[in-house]
């Protein structure tokens, strides 16, 4: 739609993808109170549309239905309508998404929701075509039907929507377990091993989503048991998305999943939340294994933010999205003829290595994709290796420099506090790991940013910035994210400020969203806007429940400060979800790392002493996921706020104190005997 159409209310938004929508001919409001005052004085039902920006079905029902005046007009005399920027108002999303889920078998975006002026869901579907196709009916039949429904049924409408509100509000009660058990653990592993792809990689068939989260507990449960076939899962795993279409070999960087089994075709947008999490998976299969390969995966995608995603101010975007110039995935596909062009004589190497063939593997165009290692790809062309790897990533820049000048995807530039939370422990770590300056910077940058942008004048956060205006209150996961984003900062720093704040956020999740009579966290806080069900989520989706990450957070927030009642909110939380986790571990892999941590921490290790000092690097090194690390420049001052540091300031050289409920080892003076005390200490033995 042309920019002359005259603006809508949208267009004082500062979604972008609101923004996007501010020029339709559809009336379209934000979500508030307007709106819903409006169906009452007129009698009418809402549609609430809800998507995201880098949503590629979004896009095809606004240009095919919402850009179009007679729909508009349809929608305009029938409806007061909605449209939801699901990244700003996860809360509206999960109510009306598992309403979505409940009704019709599946889910996704658009999302397009009938609701009464009282916010009660009645019909919902995701995207509904202009005129009918693959057995659906069109947009405009449905709008004409709910519309004559709501005239002429509406005691029908009434009674189904308190049905359904009342099986939502069932939905959201669960039920306490009687206790925590290694055996949950162990079922979890023996379902994720049934449901391994061993050919392919990853869990299930297409399409196939990078389970960060999964991967994650699998890698603590090798740490934890010495299970072979944990790490084999995990590593093969990371071996086949880092050569695969999922992977921008290029530009670094996942894109959101694969549409096929073999992480072959990606849906092209990038999400902020994808690259943190896979960032540290690949991060910690690193310290693990050595594998060099992983540790040009973690650079490559964290670089790609730094370049593409990060604001001038510290914070970061949240996504790409999946199309330029009206087609998908058009910015990163090539043909075999443009690359012969650019690259002239290396074209043939490079063509072997990355599978680039004349009719391509996408729409006669080519996914880069990597079939062999550098040393196999070298002996096939009879190449040196190292002139093999000198030839590929020479080529690779001037593949980069050329995809450069093209139109790029659309770049969704709010700032959202969960996913840089998120991202803020992935750049913290790294950090920690690689002993980075530049990771470290961007980190703390990131962390002064969400400080200074992204907090009321009481310290409250908000859930999204944009251009300089923060806005909304948060939810469960903006505090736990955040929290763990300055928790693990603190821990590659031993910055107090950080572990400071991390604890008033978690504070805060007490007050505000814990639920006192029947336990957990809500997703909303007790001040939020009153909305029909107040949801309490423990299932791990795109992102880790919030449920999940606050019991985490509390769970080292109570070892380093021996505040039980952080533990107590842990473990109560986390026995509401282990009967679900019973059902299905695959969506609660935050979950079983923290029940990991509860059921087989081997302590928490005290270092005191300058961060760059030998025993600091090698803690900071070392893939250690069950002991709580922290680290002080100044014990005596850092004591009042951790525990874990009282009488820890001998001030006779860096030293290393390995605990266990703060009954702690005598110190130890070097890296060697740090490592060796740990060794002592893993998989059950004592110090």
């Amino acid at each position: 739609m042309s920019s002359e159409q005259a603006p809508n209310r949208l267009i004082n938004e500062t979604s972008p993808y609101l923004l996007q929508h501010a020029h339709n001919p559809v009336d379209w409001y934000p979500w508030g109170e307007e709106a819903f005052e409006r169906a009452k004085a007129e009698d009418k039902p809402l549609l609430v549309s809800i998507g995201y920006s880098a949503c590629h079905w979004c896009h095809v029902m606004e240009h095919e239905s919402f850009e179009d005046a007679e729909t508009a007009r349809i929608m305009n005399e029938n409806f007061v309508n909605i449209k939801v920027d699901m990244e700003e108002r996860p809360d509206v999303d999960q109510i009306y998404m598992t309403f979505v889920q409940m009704t019709t078998g599946r889910g996704g975006w658009p999302m397009n929701v009938f609701v009464t002026p009282d916010k009660r869901p009645f019909f919902g579907g995701t995207y509904f075509p202009l005129s009918p196709r693959y057995g659906m009916p069109s947009w405009r039949q449905i709008l004409l039907s709910i519309a004559e429904a709501y005239r002429e049924r509406r005691d029908e409408i009434d009674h189904s929507a308190n049905e359904i509100l009342g099986e939502l509000r069932r939905l959201s009660a669960v039920s306490e377990s009687s206790g925590l058990s290694g055996g949950t653990l162990d079922r979890a592993f023996d379902s994720f091993v049934k449901s391994f792809d061993a050919k392919n990689g990853g869990f299930g068939g297409a399409p196939k989503f990078p389970q960060a989260m999964s991967l994650e507990f699998l890698l603590r449960r090798h740490d934890e048991t010495g299970d072979e076939k944990a790490l084999e899962i995990t590593t093969f795993t990371l071996d086949k998305m880092a050569a695969g279409g999922i992977y921008d070999q290029l530009g670094g960087g996942f894109h959101r999943y694969a549409v096929d089994d073999v992480w072959l075709v990606p849906h092209f947008e990038k999400m902020l939340y994808d690259n943190a999490q896979l960032a540290r998976i690949y991060l910690h299969a690193f310290q693990l294994t050595g594998n060099d390969d992983y540790r040009r995966i973690l650079c490559e995608t964290l670089d790609y933010v730094i370049r593409e995603m990060t604001d001038a101010q510290g914070g970061f975007y949240s996504s790409q999205d999946a199309d330029s110039e009206g087609e998908e995935g058009k910015f990163f596909v090539w043909s075999e003829n443009e690359i012969d062009q650019a690259l002239g004589e290396d074209s043939q190497a490079f063509k072997f290595f990355y599978g680039v063939t004349k009719g391509g593997n996408f729409e006669g165009k080519n996914i880069l994709t990597r079939s062999y290692t550098i040393d196999a790809a070298a002996s096939a062309m009879q190449i040196e290796p190292l002139e093999m790897f000198s030839l590929l990533e020479n080529a690779r820049a001037t593949l980069l420099g050329i995809r450069e000048k093209r139109i790029k995807p659309h770049r969704d530039e709010k700032v959202l506090a969960s996913w840089n939370g998120l991202m803020l422990a992935a750049f913290a770590d790294a950090a920690g790991v690689l002993n980075s300056v530049e990771y470290l910077q961007i980190a703390e940058n990131n962390a002064a940013f969400l400080l200074r942008e992204m907090l009321t004048p009481d310290g409250r956060i908000l859930r999204t910035w944009k251009a300089g205006e923060a806005k909304l209150n948060g939810y469960l996961d903006d505090h736990a994210n955040v929290a763990d984003g300055l928790l693990t900062l603190y821990r590659t720093t031993g910055n107090i400020l950080y572990f400071e704040r991390a604890r008033d956020l978690a504070d805060q999740m007490i007050e505000f969203f814990w639920d006192p009579e029947g336990g957990g966290f809500f997703y909303t806080s007790n001040d939020h806007e009153r909305l029909p069900v107040r949801s309490k989520d423990f299932t791990d989706n795109a992102t880790p429940s919030g449920n999940s990450v606050a019991a985490d957070v509390l769970v080292r927030l109570a070892r380093l400060t021996g505040d039980e009642r952080f533990e107590r909110y842990a473990i109560a939380t986390l026995r509401l979800a282990v009967k679900q986790i019973e059902r299905y571990p695959q969506a609660f892999g935050r979950a079983l790392s923290t029940l990991e941590l509860v059921l087989n921490g081997r302590g928490e290790l005290a270092i005191v002493g300058p961060i760059d000092s030998e025993i600091a690097r090698a803690a900071l090194t070392k893939y250690i996921p069950a002991v709580t690390v922290a680290l002080s420049t100044d014990a005596d001052r850092d004591a009042l706020a951790v525990k874990l540091f009282e009488g820890r300031g001998d001030g006779s050289g860096p030293s290393a104190f390995l605990c266990e409920r703060f009954v702690c080892s005598r110190p130890v003076k070097s890296a060697g005997e740090m490592l060796e005390m740990l060794s002592k200490r893993a998989r059950g033995s004592n110090v």
